[in-house]
C-alpha cells in the first residue's frame, strides 16, 4: 500500500507511543508515507484537536488517511471510527475529534 498516512495526537513526543505507532503502522504497511501533524494537542483537548485536524486536511491529496486519537478516555470501551468522505478517510474514537473536519468535508460512509 502506498499512500498517505496524517498522525495527530496529543501523546506528546517526550515516550516511546508515537514511535512505536509508526511501527506498527509501517510494519502492516510498508511504504506508506506518515506524516505528522502534530503530537503536542494539550492532553485530552479533543476540541483542540479537532480544529488543528480541520486546518490540516486541505492540503493533503485525496485518499489520505487521517488518524487522530486526543481521547480522555484511551483504553476505555469507546469505540473507534472510520469515516469515508469524498478525499479522505478518518480513524479515531468516536468522541468529537473529527467534527470540524466533517464540517468541510462531505461524508460517504460511517
Amino acid at each position: 500500500m502506498a499512500g498517505i498516512i496524517t498522525l495527530l495526537t496529543d501523546f506528546g513526543i517526550e515516550d516511546s507511543y508515537v514511535g512505536a505507532m509508526k511501527g506498527v503502522i509501517l510494519s502492516l504497511h510498508p511504504g506508506v508515507t506518515i506524516v505528522d501533524i502534530t503530537h503536542q494537542i494539550p492532553s485530552q483537548d479533543i476540541t483542540s484537536g479537532a480544529f488543528v485536524l480541520s486546518e490540516a486536511i486541505p492540503f493533503f491529496p485525496k485518499g489520505t488517511i487521517h488518524i487522530a486519537v486526543v481521547d480522555p478516555g484511551v483504553g476505555g470501551k469507546r469505540k473507534p471510527i472510520l469515516i469515508e468522505t469524498d478525499k479522505y478517510f478518518f480513524v479515531g474514537p468516536d468522541n468529537g475529534i473529527c467534527s470540524i473536519a466533517m464540517q468541510r468535508e462531505k461524508v460517504k460512509q460511517k
